[in-house]
């Protein structure tokens, strides 16, 4: 009696080079698409201020309304007074103004940005070696960096002028629209009439010199 013969299907099936490839491809395609949904969330999640504030315990009571000298400018829109920082326990606390974005001169592995040293200058003529009065909001007092958030007033004439508002509406820096803050929708008025005025920076400013979060969004000159 003649053996019975297999039927093709009782082979184990060994995949070919070709099924190798496109299974690689496929994984491929789908880790690309899972990278690209985790960056947009990030960006997303930056721009909405969830890793842009924090508040530390005793910042409201340290630094809220109390006047303090200014021991150095950093850039245009950070500086140091001369209290030590207890939290980092630095000799200096850093201040970052709230809601305004200038041009970077000194950011490590940045070059020197467009209106960046104007910016700087701006504010040392301002508040080197001056009294300052800030004010902070209770529950985002610092920011990733643990920088103070603070709008800063002019402690030397009549006090009034706060320092972030001006740089916006001198054109020397951006309305930061990435975190909420109360002064939110006064800057972006700001802003507008300094662009509409070409003060500043606004004069020739290019597409390629505004921060990310503008690019594309607001007219430039060039």
């Amino acid at each position: 009696m003649w053996p019975q013969r297999m039927s093709r299907s009782k082979f184990p099936y060994r995949p070919t080079v070709a099924d190798h490839r496109r299974r690689y491809a496929r994984r491929k395609v789908v880790g690309l698409a899972v990278a690209a949904v985790i960056v947009a969330a990030l960006v997303l999640a930056d721009q909405l201020g969830v890793f842009g504030t924090i508040e530390r315990a005793g910042d409201m009571e340290t630094y809220h309304n109390k006047t303090f000298r200014v021991a150095r400018v950093i850039d245009g829109d950070t500086l140091d007074i001369d209290l030590p920082d207890r939290h980092k326990g630095h000799p200096t606390t850093r201040i970052r103004l709230w809601g305004v974005d200038t041009p970077e001169t000194v950011k490590e592995n940045t070059p020197i940005q467009h209106f960046g040293p104007e910016a700087t200058e701006f504010t040392k003529r301002s508040c080197r070696n001056k009294l300052v009065r800030l004010e902070l909001v209770a529950g985002n007092t610092r920011d990733r960096h643990e920088r103070l958030l603070a709008y800063v007033y002019s402690e030397n004439g009549d006090g009034k002028k706060m320092l972030n508002a001006e740089l916006i509406a001198g054109g020397y820096g951006y309305a930061d629209g990435r975190f909420d803050h109360l002064r939110k929708r006064e800057f972006r008025r700001l802003q507008r009439q300094a662009q509409q005025a070409g003060r500043g920076l606004w004069k020739d400013v290019r597409n390629s010199d505004l921060p990310y979060y503008y690019r594309g969004k607001i007219k430039s000159k060039r």
